[in-house]
């Protein structure tokens, strides 16, 4: 028997063999303890990573992961936000709406109050302080007349303008174009068969409030009518005893109202061709509303009235300034005046180189000067046009009465003088 099968037989290992087995033994014995010091090892591993991922949690979030979690809401907060938002609107929509019944209920309280205030004549629209001072090139020069121009008036629609002058000729102009519409020419005297129109100067024109009629009067003692839109002659009225000095329509009616250097006032129905009655004496003068006029006379003053008053309300003495040598000095004549209706603004001719602007004051107690427009010559006539966007002056070289003086330099003209409007800002605190 071999020792190795002996060595069997007894239990034991052969020595070789043994080893091998022994040391595969603590080689298995060494992996499970390293696996056991890895496991470990890879525990403390484990322990730092989740140490890390906190210290990341901590970290500021990107927008994309907040907006993520924003978005993350159940169906019922959604449909709670959407009704409230929906709520939102319909407050806004409400109170939009109130906001425009209360706008239009102020504009429509406005506009009767206004009425109201015009029907007692006690309206004053403020718009003087808006007024810009045109340059002189933005002036527009009508030229056409031979002889000074003495009177003028604008259509209601602001689309017109008949002016009438020494040389007896009356024309009307577009507005728009500056262009010649029509001319009612001199009438030669006596002349029969030949276009009707005046002999003498003529001195006054007026205009119904519903542009039909056209009135021209002149130192002949001759009221003469017309068809405004076909300058077709439809009337003559005669009864004054000496030169038509002034015409005026009752604002929305045909009844004419004419003076006369022969001091008397006579009322004409115009539609019916027929005379009314003569009232008394009046002045030259240019109402401001139904209560209040304004007025010029050779002493060189402006003056406010209330027509229910005997004294005016206000007094510009030497309105337009002084003429003459030192020590001589005269105030210039105010040879024209005119008001845009309902409103506090007030225009004045003379022949000192200029047209000023005046503010009426509150009430009427106050003529304040606003600005001067240069125009050289006799400014013998002055009309606002029913906007208030435009002043017209009839310009002559001579006074529209007589030849005192003669300023050669002026031009015998239809001056039409834009007036641009910049809103005054409101005052601080109000």
């Amino acid at each position: 028997m071999s020792a190795t099968a002996a060595a069997r037989k007894r239990g034991k290992p052969a020595s070789g063999a043994g080893a091998g087995a022994g040391a595969g033994k603590r080689r298995r014995k060494a992996d499970s303890a390293g696996d056991r010091g890895k496991s470990k090892g890879g525990g403390k591993m484990n322990e730092e990573i989740s140490s890390d991922s906190e210290s990341e949690s901590l970290a500021p979030r990107k927008p994309e992961e907040e907006e993520e979690e924003e978005l993350e809401e159940t169906a019922q907060e959604k449909k709670l936000r959407l009704a409230k938002l929906y709520l939102e609107q319909l407050r806004q929509q409400e109170e939009e709406k109130a906001e425009a019944r209360a706008f239009e209920e102020d504009q429509v309280a406005g506009r009767l109050k206004e009425d109201v205030l015009e029907q007692r004549g006690r309206l004053q629209k403020l718009v003087a302080k808006e007024i810009q001072a045109p340059a002189s090139a933005d002036i527009r020069v009508l030229r056409g007349h031979q002889l000074s121009i003495t009177c003028l008036v604008v259509t209601p629609d602001d689309s017109a303008i008949f002016s009438a002058a020494k040389d007896c000729s009356i024309i009307k102009w577009s507005v728009e174009s500056g262009r010649k519409l029509h001319v009612i020419p001199r009438a030669k005297k006596g002349a029969e068969g030949k276009p009707p129109g005046h002999s003498s100067h003529v001195l006054c024109m007026a205009i119904s409030s519903d542009g039909k009629y056209l009135a021209s009067g002149d130192r002949s003692k001759l009221i003469l009518i017309w068809e405004a839109q076909s300058c077709q002659h439809l009337y003559t009225f005669t009864g004054h005893r000496d030169a038509v000095s002034g015409l005026a329509f009752r604002r929305g009616t045909h009844q004419l109202y004419s003076t006369s250097h022969d001091r008397s006032v006579k009322v004409w129905n115009v539609a019916e061709n027929s005379y009314v009655e003569t009232l008394g004496s009046i002045d030259c003068i240019h109402l401001i509303n139904e209560e209040h006029m304004v007025s010029g006379a050779d002493d060189g003053s402006v003056a406010l009235w209330g027509l229910s008053k005997k004294r005016p309300l206000a007094l510009q003495r030497e309105a337009h300034g002084l003429r003459g040598e030192p020590g001589l000095e005269q105030p210039f004549w105010i040879s024209s005046v005119a008001a845009l209706l309902n409103t506090d603004l007030v225009a004045t001719g003379s022949h000192s180189s200029c047209v000023r602007l005046w503010q009426c004051g509150e009430g009427f107690r106050q003529l304040d000067l606003l600005c001067d427009i240069p125009l050289v010559g006799f400014i013998n006539s002055l009309k606002f046009s029913s906007s208030g966007d435009f002043l017209v002056a009839g310009v002559g070289q001579e006074h529209r009465l007589g030849r005192w003086w003669r300023i050669k330099e002026a031009r015998n003209s239809v001056c039409i003088i834009p007036l641009r409007r910049v809103p005054v800002p409101p005052a601080a605190g109000s």
